[in-house]
């Protein structure tokens, strides 16, 4: 597309109008601190929290019935799943909300348990959260006679290398379970080229996003995949998990929903009702990035996938250069970093775990909590990984983890905190 005036890259992204779309900053008790756990859990955009206001005086109802505020909720919920769809460049019917990624993988690995067959392979790596390793590795469970292959980070860096994950395909292999982005690693792995090998040997693939969506929405045509999931309570939006599952995949599945509703492909993953509340105001994700693409770029009528992904180059052109301060402090101290010890747009997202060999995981914490900097210490579920690194998972690592509106004086508040306590 050639670039007009109005679609004019803006000159960085404009930090201060990001914040300001999030009440949590303005709230006497969150706007304190400088906020480096989104990893776990996001802050909710404004027109998220309008929207779910609006359902609880308005519209807490059970939905596609006569009376208007019903209506208003069913029409509410189905505007989340057709905006979600156009922003993932997904066909309609093949986007499902669940109450977490863990359920949705969960009730996935019960799908698919019942189409494998003894001698069928399927591969997973010990790089990922628990989500997208344990519902796999129970696979094998039960003399079921399914071959779980486990991807293997290396020992040092914890990172996964495409000649193992070549080593590991055969004719056997039915399945390939990865994350788009590491939770710990922050490595980013090229999941078109990933699809397309698994493709040519007759394998499909299902793909974690909950540690990359908060980045960048992915583009399901353009990746190829046969699944992706991720969290949108790390998307800026309510607690609830997305997953995308292309209609072959849909029509090959058992039903896991109720009987009647099998003939829905759209319901056939989905076995308990839907929490209508969180799905009626998740629509408002879209909402904000619709308002910072036009704040950006100005009034268009683009595909929303391409303006998702325009904002995604926007934001990881700010990320990176906010982790790679981070980072190089880190190495002056002699931390440990778990993953590439450089970032790099939409190759290694600002998620940076470490750990000190001189100062406690624990003293880390205490200093920044002091700080009123907000951080993560702990597993962070991804106990195979850390256990690979040779680490103790019941002590774990420390994890600061940056989105697109942590500003550069976040940024200096954590280093010089950081600073002091390494």
């Amino acid at each position: 597309m050639a670039e007009t005036a109005e679609h004019a890259p803006h000159a960085g992204l404009d930090v201060n109008f990001v914040r300001a779309q999030f009440p949590a900053f303005d709230h006497t008790e969150t706007g304190k601190w400088a906020f480096f756990e989104n990893a776990g859990g996001a802050y909710a955009a404004r027109p998220v929290i309008e929207k779910l206001h609006h359902f609880m005086v308005a519209a807490k109802v059970q939905p596609y019935g006569p009376s208007g505020p019903s209506q208003d909720t069913g029409d509410a919920m189905d505007l989340s799943h057709r905006r979600f769809e156009a922003a993932i460049n997904a066909p309609a019917g093949t986007v499902m909300f669940g109450p977490s990624t863990s359920i949705n993988t969960y009730v996935l690995s019960q799908a698919l348990r019942a189409m494998l067959r003894p001698g069928d392979e399927v591969i997973v790596t010990n790089q990922d959260h628990e989500a997208n390793a344990g519902v796999w590795n129970r696979l094998s469970e039960g003399n079921s006679g399914i071959v779980v292959r486990e991807w293997q980070v290396d020992a040092e860096s914890g990172r996964l290398t495409l000649e193992d994950f070549d080593a590991l395909l055969s004719e056997r292999t039915k399945w390939v379970f990865v994350t788009h982005c590491s939770n710990l690693a922050g490595e980013i792995h090229d999941i078109a080229t990933l699809t397309r090998r698994a493709h040519a040997i007759g394998a499909k693939i299902a793909v974690d996003g909950v540690s990359y969506a908060p980045h960048q929405l992915p583009d399901v045509a353009a990746l190829g995949v046969d699944v992706y999931y991720f969290s949108l309570y790390k998307t800026f939006g309510p607690h609830q998990g997305l997953l995308y599952a292309t209609r072959d995949v849909l029509d090959a599945v058992p039903n896991q929903g109720h009987y009647f509703n099998a003939g829905y492909p759209d319901k056939k993953l989905m076995p308990a009702g839907p929490q209508h509340g969180e799905i009626a105001c998740a629509s408002g994700v879209i909402d904000y990035f619709d308002a910072l693409d036009v704040h950006h770029f100005g009034p268009n009528d683009d595909p929303t996938h391409q303006r998702i992904a325009r904002l995604g180059d926007l934001m990881a052109e700010h990320e990176t250069t906010q982790a790679n301060r981070v980072l190089q402090l880190l190495q002056t101290k002699g931390a440990r970093i778990i993953g590439p010890k450089t970032a790099e747009p939409h190759r290694r997202a600002a998620t940076i775990a470490f750990k000190s060999e001189r100062v406690s995981n624990s003293a880390i914490a205490d200093h920044l909590r002091a700080a009123h900097i907000a951080c993560g210490v702990s597993d962070f579920y991804a106990v195979r990984l850390i256990e690979a690194l040779g680490m103790d998972a019941d002590d774990g690592v420390v994890r600061v983890s940056m989105v697109h509106y942590n500003s550069a004086a976040d940024v200096d508040r954590l280093m010089n905190a950081l600073d002091e306590v390494l």
